[in-house]
């Protein structure tokens, strides 16, 4: 009866936890979404429900980040506290559970939830039917099973070719035990391309996105005079303005856009001026030096394990082989080690974060406050959530977190050189020379 009403609270616990993280995804959703007043009642209702189906997908993304740090503070309060009566709801059983969950609604949202959200919203229905919602449903429904059959198809292709099974090549009869993990696992393996693609940007990236979110120290810089003479170029280009006649359309839009750049500049000029003296001597520094520690450290710890694959053949993962949660410490260091890896490993999601939103091909998806389409938030939800999905893997390729925490975050073993591939292509780049300029600027 005790061990029910533990697993009731347990429950209870995730389920509030996983509220809180859908509602605060829905007020960022709400925050960059454009604001459109002149839609029809049928459009207005398509859209909101692919606005709750998104807040889901980004509430999922948000809990599978959670869930790596979670099972690392797990895995050291059990060691620590083993026979703690009210840490006994903690347990590997919950934690696997949660992962199990994580995995089944990272594949619900990226194979149903998110192919109807962005078929819905583009549907008008099929020609010769009554408009409305339901003929929208009906196109909807079709093109996702013409999907599925699709994805369905090449899955059962790549699986044919890498297994010479005969079974494998002649019936989906483990569509459920087989393909459909075996599906993550590649979408798992893509994310960890993309993880490799944008985490070293990121790294990089990260110090000019601080730059430019701190107060920099004014050393040798006269505020006043910049102030002073921006001031007097904003008010030239108003003068150019009023003066100029409303048929040179071209001018007055190019001038437009000129006042607006300055305007920018001199609301930054005045914020540095009024920052406080330890904000700007004090802040900017220290976050600087903390970058540079935490790129630092990531990129030894990857070097170490670049050693240890190279040296040590026991130490390639294999698949869903490892300690499990509560059997052994993840670091020699006990809680510090522990909280050392979590910091590393929120870190390594924003830069891989941010370096997804640097990279030229990605630059359109950067949502823009109360400006951004509802297509460009779901390709946004489906992009972190597969970021989201591959940091598992991507933490235990690079030695980050050595207990294998679900089988579903497994990589196929026939992918196991590409994990000394990706351990060494992530150190390289990850101190370009914009790094270097950002500290000494």
């Amino acid at each position: 009866m005790g061990s029910l009403n533990r697993e009731n609270t347990a429950r209870q616990i995730c389920f509030l936890i996983f509220a809180i993280l859908y509602i605060v995804s829905y007020f960022i959703i709400t925050r960059y979404k454009r604001k459109s007043d002149e839609q029809e009642d049928e459009d207005a209702i398509v859209n909101r429900i692919s606005l709750f189906l998104s807040t889901f997908t980004l509430a999922v993304s948000a809990g599978a980040v959670l869930l790596l740090p979670f099972s690392i503070i797990s895995n050291e309060i059990l060691l620590s506290f083993p026979q703690n009566y009210y840490i006994q709801w903690l347990n590997g059983s919950l934690i696997h559970g949660l992962w199990n969950l994580a995995s089944l609604f990272s594949n619900l949202c990226l194979f149903v939830l998110m192919p109807f959200a962005f078929f819905f919203l583009e549907s008008e229905g099929f020609a010769g039917l009554k408009k409305g919602i339901r003929a929208r449903i009906l196109e909807t429904l079709v093109m996702l099973i013409l999907l599925a059959l699709l994805i369905l198809g090449i899955v059962w292709v790549a699986s044919a070719l890498i297994d010479n099974d005969a079974a494998s090549m002649e019936s989906l009869y483990d569509l459920w035990e087989f393909y459909l993990p075996y599906l993550y696992s590649c979408i798992s393996l893509m994310g960890c391309l993309l993880l490799l693609l944008c985490t070293p940007v990121g790294l990089s990236r990260m110090f000019t996105v601080m730059g430019q979110l701190l107060v920099k120290p004014t050393i040798l810089e006269d505020l006043d005079e910049q102030i002073y003479i921006i001031t007097l170029e904003e008010e030239a280009l108003q003068r150019r303005l009023s003066g100029l006649p409303s048929s040179v359309e071209y001018n007055v839009t190019e001038l437009e856009q000129e006042l607006e750049n300055v305007k920018i500049l001199k609301k930054k000029l005045e914020r540095r001026k009024k920052a406080s003296a330890w904000e700007r001597n004090l802040v900017y520094p220290a976050v600087m030096v903390l970058l540079l520690i935490e790129t630092s450290i990531s990129v030894l710890l990857v070097a170490c394990n670049i050693l240890c694959l190279l040296v040590d053949e026991t130490a390639m993962p294999k698949g869903t082989r490892g300690p499990g949660i509560g059997n052994a410490s993840l670091s020699a260091f006990g809680f510090v080690g522990a909280a050392l890896e979590i910091i590393l490993i929120f870190y390594l999601m924003v830069s891989s974060v941010v370096g997804f939103y640097s990279l030229r091909v990605f630059g359109n998806f950067i949502p823009k406050k109360d400006d951004t389409t509802m297509t460009k938030i779901i390709g946004n939800c489906v992009s972190i959530l597969v970021l989201s999905s591959a940091l598992p893997v991507m933490s235990r390729t690079l030695g980050s977190h050595p207990v294998q925490l679900s089988s579903h975050c497994a990589v196929p073993s026939s992918s196991a050189p590409l994990y000394l591939g990706e351990a060494a292509g992530f150190c390289p780049s990850s101190f370009p020379l914009c790094i270097q300029e950002a500290l000494f600027r």
